[in-house]
């Protein structure tokens, strides 16, 4: 039954690229050009796809608003812990200066944005890591956040959900970052004991300590198409293993083919493959964990 859910493909229609007298005149704001295919395209068409180029299929970066906007229930989120903010513990020059710069171009607090809501109705804890944010680094208020949202999906009995968006832990932190692989990993092992489900959905990229940390746990691992996902850089596994490494390696689809994922989903079907997954578990599991 799963495997049908994953291996399911649906033809979309898109819109069409602008003419080729506007690919040589951009506007800025109006138009956007893909990186992937280099055709370009009316943004405002772009965000009404999702951020998916109608060409070629890239996923374009999304923020953890429009990630709410886009795949929760519209007005079912909450969100929580949106005082917490990060000091400068080891005091790193212009470190405050760069985060409180973060803080107004995105809106957020920190890195992540948590809370919860519901998605075709059945409700969830959600975190969402903005890489517009320090590329998404992990520091210790964005461990802090995201412990506490997986606490309270196990406190309420609903399952947990992650976007994951990181260049890796916060160097600025130093061990106060790397302290957050353990802590989350923890969390997250106090919930599954108690029953509880994890979907992780990584998207590009993902990499250092997320991926080697909460990242990797699901119950279910997901990611979108051409995310990277990895712990070390490509040059420095090929300094050390003194092999030229495939074109491939450390994308989604080369995670897949070797077993590291359960599904490469586009950005254009998760919500319908998320609702499936919550409507399995929460017929069957998730009664039986309320019943207990």
């Amino acid at each position: 039954m799963l495997k049908d859910i994953f291996s399911k493909q649906k033809k979309r229609k898109y819109a069409t690229i602008p003419s080729e007298a506007a690919k040589h005149d951009v506007p800025e704001g109006i138009m956007t050009k893909c990186p992937s295919c280099k055709k370009i395209m009316f943004s405002k068409e772009l965000a009404k796809n999702e951020k998916v180029c109608m060409e070629c299929g890239y996923h374009f970066p999304m923020s953890a608003f429009e990630r709410v906007e886009s795949l929760l229930d519209e007005n079912s989120f909450t969100e929580y812990d949106q005082d917490l903010v990060s000091e400068n513990p080891l005091g790193f020059p212009g470190y405050i200066e760069k985060l409180e710069k973060d803080q107004q171009k995105t809106k957020l607090n920190e890195a992540v944005l948590t809370g919860t809501g519901t998605i075709s109705s059945f409700p969830i804890s959600l975190a969402i890591m903005d890489s517009g944010f320090r590329m998404g680094s992990m520091g210790s208020v964005v461990g802090e956040k995201i412990t506490r949202a997986i606490e309270r999906a196990r406190a309420e009995k609903i399952p947990f959900i992650i976007f994951t968006a990181s260049g890796g832990a916060r160097m600025q932190e130093g061990i106060l970052s790397l302290m957050q692989m353990a802590k989350t990993s923890a969390a997250l092992k106090a919930f599954s004991e108690d029953g509880g489900l994890f979907i992780s959905v990584m998207t590009h990229p993902t990499t250092g300590g997320v991926s080697a940390s909460f990242a990797s746990l699901g119950d279910y691992n997901f990611a979108e198409p051409g995310a990277l996902i990895g712990f070390a850089g490509r040059r420095i596994i090929e300094q050390t293993i003194r092999e030229e490494l495939p074109d491939d390696f450390q994308t989604a689809e080369f995670l897949l083919k070797h077993g590291q994922l359960d599904a490469v989903i586009s950005r254009l079907e998760l919500k319908e493959k998320l609702t499936q997954v919550l409507d399995i578990h929460c017929g069957r599991r998730e009664l039986e964990w309320l019943e207990n």
